[in-house]
Formats: C-alpha cells, sequence, structure tokens
C-alpha cells in the first residue's frame, strides 16, 4: 500500500500543467520548493506511510495515527530543509493507507469504500486533535470558516468520490490512451470545486474563487478532450503563477484520487 501511495505522490508530481503547482516542468507559483524537493520529500515518507498500513491493520487508533503522522512530518521537514511539501498528503493519505491495511487486516467489511472505512474507524476523532495554530490551513479556518483537510477527511473524502474519481474517470474516456490528460483533468475538476485553503491563504476569497472560475472555464470549454488542451490548460496555469496562487490541497486530493482509484481497482471490490 505504501508503495502505490509513493507511486500516487509521483504521478501526481509528474502531471502537467497542474495551475500554479509544481512538477517536472517547472516550479509553479513556488518559489522555495521544486520537483528534487517533492522527490526527497516523497522518499522521505515513504516508511510511514508502511507504518500507518500496519497500524490501520493492527486496530490503532487515531492517536497512534497521529504520532506516525508527526514522525513523517518530521522526515518530511528534514528531508526539505524545513520546507513543508506533503502536510496534507501524510495527512490524507496516511489515513487512506490506515484503512487499507484495516481491510487487509478484517478488520473492515470488503466491500466497504476506504472513505467509509476513514469514517467508521477515526471519524469520531479527527476533528478532535490538537490544532495546529500557524498552519497555513489553521489560518485559512479561522479566518474563512472552510472546513479543511479535517473536514474532509472526516466526512470520507467525499471531494475524491464525488469529484475526482468521476472526473478521472471522464478524462480517461475524452482523452483515450493519455493518463496525463485523465489526471489533468481530475486536477481542474478538484480546483474548481474545492474551498482550498491553500488557495485561501495565498490570495484571500478573490483568490480562491479565481481559481474555480478559470479552473471551470477550462472544463465547461471542453477540458482534456480537446487538441489543444495543454496550451489551454498552460494558459490557466500561468495565471495562477502570475497571481501565486497554488491549489495545494487540490493537488493532494488528486494523490488521494489516483491511489483509491489504483488500490480498489487491484485490491478491493468496492460499493459507495
Amino acid at each position: 500500500m505504501a508503495a502505490i501511495a509513493v507511486r500516487c505522490l509521483l504521478s501526481e508530481l509528474e502531471t502537467w500543467p497542474k495551475p500554479g503547482l509544481v512538477s517536472h516542468v517547472d516550479s509553479g507559483s513556488h518559489s522555495d520548493m521544486n520537483f528534487g524537493t517533492f522527490q526527497r520529500s516523497v522518499a522521505a515518507i515513504k516508511p510511514y506511510l508502511h507504518a500507518l498500513t500496519e497500524a490501520g491493520a493492527k486496530g490503532r487508533g487515531m492517536g497512534h495515527l497521529r504520532i506516525i503522522g508527526l514522525e513523517a512530518e518530521a522526515a518530511m521537514f528534514a528531508a526539505t530543509g524545513g520546507i513543508n511539501t506533503h502536510r496534507g498528503a501524510i495527512f490524507g493519505l496516511g489515513l487512506l493507507c490506515a484503512a487499507a491495511g484495516a481491510k487487509v487486516g478484517g478488520l473492515a467489511d470488503p466491500t466497504m469504500s476506504l472513505g467509509d472505512v476513514v469514517v467508521r474507524l477515526w471519524g469520531r476523532n479527527i476533528l478532535d486533535g490538537p490544532v495546529q495554530l500557524h498552519s497555513h490551513g489553521g489560518e485559512a479556518r479561522r479566518h474563512y470558516g472552510a472546513g479543511g483537510a479535517r473536514a474532509e477527511a472526516a466526512q470520507g473524502f467525499l471531494s475524491v468520490y464525488e469529484v475526482g474519481l468521476p472526473a478521472l474517470q471522464w478524462g480517461a474516456l475524452i482523452a483515450p490512451g493519455d493518463t496525463e490528460a485523465a489526471r489533468v483533468q481530475a486536477c481542474f475538476a478538484l480546483i474548481a470545486s474545492l474551498e482550498d485553503t491553500n488557495l485561501l491563504h495565498r490570495g484571500g476569497m478573490s483568490g480562491l474563487r479565481y481559481a474555480q472560475y478559470a479552473a471551470r472555464v477550462f472544463l465547461d470549454d471542453g477540458g482534456v478532450g480537446t487538441r489543444n488542451w495543454r496550451e489551454r490548460a498552460n494558459v490557466v496555469h500561468q495565471s495562477f503563477v502570475t497571481r501565486r496562487l497554488s491549489p495545494g490541497g487540490s493537488a493532494d486530493l488528486l494523490a488521494m484520487t489516483l491511489f483509491i482509484q489504483a488500490c480498489e481497482a487491484e485490491f478491493f471490490s468496492c460499493r459507495r
């Protein structure tokens, strides 16, 4: 499961154009991180994703998962020189790895979706954890009332199941044989619908609304189903860079979408 999670994190990283986000092509709206920073981060957190999978298989509670998550964050910061590349992914993918472990370990109905397993096993405790006073997501939640990553997880990752996965499947239909196109379609769909706390931190409510509008226009104009979709997506990407906007929450959810698709296609037959 950890290997699949790492594969999905790297697939997200190697997707372009993603508005404002770091990829193998450029650093998007970021001057403090690049492709190599993310590669080092992914390598550093892999053992902890494995530990979270094992913890789920053993029926560990949310407190134990948090300890592993904090250790993963420390490893990430050590690998990146103090740069937050994957805090949101550690939280969300970590819970999904634990849910996968619980299913493999026979602690959850094998037909339940990973999102529903997260809700059943840890949903009550997800929102009760310590508040990170100086995190960008925490500031956005306090200033704008945004739910953020915790609310997303507590609800079973509805954005993945209701937005990310359908968009990924639609992208595969309208751009057959181009897996990168499907990932871009899913990324734009998530940006268009998500109240992304990273966008709120960087651009306030006006930045969030601009990002959602620009992504929606791209999708409404045919998304990745048009011949020149990469050029059109790059125009949106450059507009985010100009405004210093970076939808990091959507990037995390794209990786989670890829993880859930891979796990539920390769290992689990699930209902939602």
